[in-house]
């Protein structure tokens, strides 16, 4: 995108929602008796990990590529992630037939590199980490014509991950608080915008990892796009600067920003297979494990909790179940 990206609405999200219809069914949040017994509070687990492409940002991708015409669609698109938004672009482009290129940091999990060659996206790595693969898409879209798709300051992004607030929000009007996950913050922000509509009594808290701490310090900053470092091992947490347009929507509606370590991420993957029969890669266990970090915060109260991706290499998982022995 070039200039100031625009705030999206309510109103956004609700075309999502209408637009997603075809696309995607609504996915399921449960609650379960031993993971409320470990946490104290009432947790419903939003299971985003049921997607398709196993992680909540393919709303965001079909949603954007939905809004394409066809010159944009046939110039293609090209991406940089270390993983899940990767994956959403390259199902997106394959199911409306649109040249698609990822850039990923070297090296990165071989399951999700996997996932989006088989989607049929072209796939370079390039740089040793998200800020440096960004770099490297910004001249790949220049080179070839392509529409070079941000990680998080996109309208369209934030508002189809926004369906899956609409869809905790149908399901539990009534809730004290929903926690979630933040790499470049589409997820929070989608969040806020949803809550702010449909339940504003509802507090929107956002959680990172304290090893990858730039979105939580440029919202205690007051929402500058702060750049700090980037050592989380965390894949979908591993940003190293805050994005102007979530920054903007946290400043306006988040309650609060907590930091959890890597070590409290992988315990509560553990603790999802084991209360929860979940697999969850490392940022889609971090709302649960920022429920587990700071019990006081909501003990007895009714959370939804964001599973928002169950890509685990296999590495990952013998590594939670290592921190839990």
């Amino acid at each position: 995108m070039s200039g100031t990206p625009r705030t999206p609405t309510i109103t956004d999200a609700l075309r999502a929602r209408r637009l997603l219809a075809g696309h995607l069914p609504p996915t399921p949040m449960w609650s379960y008796p031993a993971l409320n017994a470990t946490t104290g509070a009432t947790v419903l687990l939003k299971h985003e990990n049921a997607q398709p492409t196993g992680a909540f940002k393919v709303r965001g991708g079909l949603t954007l590529m939905a809004g394409l015409d066809a010159a944009g669609r046939a110039r293609g698109v090209v991406g940089y992630s270390t993983g899940n938004h990767a994956q959403s672009l390259a199902y997106a482009a394959a199911r409306f037939d649109a040249p698609c290129v990822i850039v990923m940091p070297t090296g990165p999990n071989p399951a999700k590199a996997h996932a989006v060659r088989a989607l049929g996206a072209e796939l370079i790595e390039a740089g040793a980490d998200l800020g440096e693969a960004a770099v490297h898409a910004g001249r790949i879209a220049a080179e070839r014509g392509m529409r070079l798709v941000s990680a998080a300051d996109e309208p369209e992004l934030i508002a189809g991950v926004a369906t899956a607030y609409l869809e905790v929000f149908d399901r539990e009007p009534a809730l004290d608080a929903v926690i979630v996950p933040v790499g470049g913050g589409s997820g929070a922000a989608a969040a806020c915008l949803a809550a702010a509509a449909l339940a504003p009594g509802c507090r929107v808290v956002a959680v990172q990892s304290a090893a990858s701490p730039a979105a939580h310090d440029s919202w205690r900053s007051g929402g500058a796009q702060l750049r700090r470092p980037n050592r989380t091992r965390v894949e979908g947490l591993a940003t190293g600067s805050g994005f102007e347009l979530t920054q903007r929507i946290l400043r306006d509606h988040l309650a609060d920003f907590l930091l959890v370590d890597d070590d409290a991420i992988a315990g509560a993957q553990w603790t999802l297979m084991r209360d929860a029969h979940t697999l969850a890669e490392g940022a889609g266990a971090a709302a649960l494990a920022a429920l587990l970090a700071y019990p006081e915060r909501f003990a007895g109260q009714r959370v939804a909790v964001m599973c928002t991706g169950g890509n685990a290499s296999e590495s990952e998982i013998r590594a939670c179940s290592a921190v839990a022995a």
